[in-house]
């Protein structure tokens, strides 16, 4: 591919340095995208002797797939060494080193598509802290900093009562800090806060009495009941957060006017929102707040940089915030990993004298301070809004996929291999991998294939029909295979072709159409007219309809009810077989058991971000699958690296509003 404009203009003096050839190569090469290129001839049309600084547009968006915010210019060098190489031009590492950085400064600080002062002139790059960004994405890192440092002021009392309120929901429980009264306490002192902590650690239980005890104090002191809104970033994550928080509300030890007000349904970001077909806006924005006094998002790992600053101006001022996440899972797909950065310092505590003063007084201050470092409130500003839950109630001290998480999440090479090593009853780690899947998909499958063989013989509006259904739908999500690409033949194509192989004895899978009955499909894109959200899962069957047997697909009602719905095949649009997903996709779900398979070659995406969260989807068993041993060491020893300046200009923030 070739756009008109390079080739126009006369080659510059240092053509081999800047010129086009090497960026047309890069494209042909697959080094950079078409949208990338793109970006760089528009740069050169607004300043057509930029070669150099519009070639550098083109590498920074495309490191924006990566997840990227900004480059980091003096960490640019080994960034560029994971692109690869061009053949019969430099490279892009080859392209960069020519210059100094010191020369490169320079060269952006005197650059017309370069701005050093972005809040009062506009360019197409921003140069911040030899930090290069789009000016969009630096638009959002400081919309988010300033939103985030000016909640982070927000300083609430509770009502009289508080204390003991607070303690009746969580009476002790023996020695140790009891984190979850904690989170709760915090989140009731401030109007904005941060849970994290891994699968099973309480974050929903924590946030439901959190809620129960707010409207207790608005109802008990003659207000009105708290405005609440849930949310998740996708349709699966929102309906296990329905699923969970109702099978709580009812043991909850206050009345019954309380338990009314703690809502249920649980909606996607997007919906929350409102988003506006195609467009990147949204209906809800600082002109048109939401109405809402309380906000919660769960399964905040998966916001990515824009959407959070999205959610953030549309916030009206006086609500408080409550983010739900575990920080050491994968961050978004789009670019950022905002709620890594945010939870950067979560484990040390770095609490400050007047945090836990405020913390004694509502009655919920840590009384075993080991292990935890002390913080200053202009030092740590974020740490005194952020509680790390620390017991998992789902991986006992003796579980085998807990102790697996956690040493993968140490980037504990050895202790991971000796762990897998050990007859450990809940993890399978076999090393004839190719001999035993066969049999692991037919094991997996099997009582969901045995379910879908015992369809009862009614029409689908019957109790029968849909309780069969609902059982089926759970059925198929006892067992998943989970993988780190899409393609290859370890990736999801390979993998959910050979799960219809060897199961299709059972399913009758057709050549000649994509739908048969049994045959499971995630949605991949929000439908809202459907009311199906992205990740979404239904399963095809055959239902009796005006004495006519025809195909249908069953989804969950994601509302907490345990009902299902029926869709027309015709009308899924985007949909895609789901035996196998990847662990991106797997995000905000849980599976019995989880055969998570590692490709044969090693890959960019291999990092401990992405095995942890592969191994915490499992509830009770896990299979690991390593065709190549190597692979899975050095996916080990890989930490995602998002460039950012985020929690820099979220502390900057603070510090000058301490200071005014």
């Amino acid at each position: 591919m070739q756009l008109d404009f390079w080739t126009e203009l006369e080659r510059p003096a240092v053509a081999d340095v800047d010129g086009p050839d090497a960026v047309q190569a890069w494209l042909q090469a697959g080094l950079i995208r078409p949208l990338d290129y793109a970006l760089a001839d528009f740069c050169l049309q607004l300043a057509p002797g930029e070669h150099a600084v519009a070639t550098l547009a083109a590498l920074l968006s495309r490191q924006l797939q990566d997840g990227h915010v900004c480059l980091r210019l003096e960490l640019l060098r080994h960034e560029l060494t994971m692109l690869g190489e061009s053949h019969g031009q430099p490279g892009p590492v080859d392209w960069w080193v020519r210059r100094s950085l010191a020369q490169w400064l320079e060269l952006l600080q005197h650059s017309p598509l370069v701005t050093l002062s972005p809040y009062t002139q506009k360019a197409p790059l921003v140069l911040q802290n030899r930090r290069l960004y789009l000016y969009r994405m630096w638009q959002h890192e400081a919309g988010v900093a300033q939103q985030v440092a000016g909640r982070l002021r927000q300083d609430m009392q509770p009502d009289a009562g508080f204390a003991e309120q607070l303690q009746q929901l969580f009476p002790a429980q023996g020695a140790g800090n009891d984190w979850q009264k904690i989170a709760c306490a915090m989140a009731a002192l401030g109007g904005f806060t941060l849970i994290t902590g891994g699968p099973g650690t309480g974050k929903t239980t924590t946030v439901v009495r959190l809620l129960a005890l707010l409207q207790q104090q608005a109802l008990e002191q003659g207000r009105a009941p708290l405005h609440i809104r849930l949310a998740a970033p996708t349709g699966k994550a929102a309906a296990r957060l329905s699923e969970s928080i109702a099978g709580q509300i009812a043991a909850l030890p206050v009345g019954e006017a309380v338990r009314k007000q703690i809502p249920e349904q649980v909606g996607t970001l997007h919906r929350l929102l409102g988003s506006l077909p195609d467009t990147r806006r949204f209906r809800h924005h600082a002109g048109n707040p939401l109405l809402l006094d309380v906000l919660v998002v769960d399964e905040a790992s998966m916001i990515d940089l824009e959407m959070m600053d999205n959610l953030l101006q549309a916030l009206p001022a006086h609500a408080r915030l409550i983010l739900l996440g575990d920080k050491d899972q994968l961050a978004s797909v789009e670019a950022g990993s905002v709620l890594g950065e945010l939870c950067l310092q979560a484990a040390g505590g770095h609490y400050a004298p007047e945090t836990l003063a405020r913390l004694e007084q509502a009655g919920a201050a840590p009384a075993d301070l080991t292990g935890l470092q002390q913080g200053g409130v202009q030092a740590n500003p974020l740490e005194q809004r952020t509680v790390m839950l620390r017991h998992s109630r789902r991986f006992a001290g003796d579980s085998g996929v807990g102790r697996l998480a956690a040493a993968v999440n140490a980037m504990d090479v050895a202790g991971t291999l000796a762990l897998l090593s050990q007859p450990l009853p809940d993890v399978h780690w076999p090393r004839a991998v190719r001999g035993v899947l066969p049999e692991l998909i037919r094991n997996g499958f099997a009582p969901y294939l045995e379910l879908l063989g015992r369809q009862p013989g009614c029409v689908a509006t019957d109790e029968g029909f849909m309780a069969w259904a609902g059982a089926l739908l759970q059925a198929f999500d006892g067992f998943r295979l989970l993988c780190a690409l899409r393609r290859g033949d370890w990736g999801v194509e390979g993998l959910n072709r050979l799960a219809a192989q060897n199961l299709a004895d059972v399913l009758n899978v057709p050549a000649d159409s994509p739908w048969y009955p049994g045959r499971p499909v995630m949605v991949t894109r929000n439908d809202y007219a459907l009311g199906l959200m992205n990740g979404d899962i239904g399963i095809a069957v055959q239902v009796i309809e005006a004495d006519e047997t025809v195909l249908r697909v069953v989804f969950p009602r994601n509302d907490g009810s345990g009902g299902v719905r029926l869709v027309l095949p015709s009308r899924l649009t985007a949909v895609e077989t789901v035996f196998a997903m990847t662990v991106h996709k797997s995000q905000g779900s849980e599976f019995d058991h989880c055969a998570l398979v590692l490709p044969d070659a090693f890959s960019p995406v291999l990092t401990k971000e992405l095995l942890y969260t592969g191994i915490t989807r499992a509830r009770r068993q896990l299979s690991l699958l390593t065709p190549v041993t190597g692979v899975l060491e050095q996916a080990i020893g890989r930490q995602v690296e998002r460039h950012s300046g985020l929690r820099e200009a979220i502390e900057s923030c603070a510090r000058d509003a301490q200071g005014a």
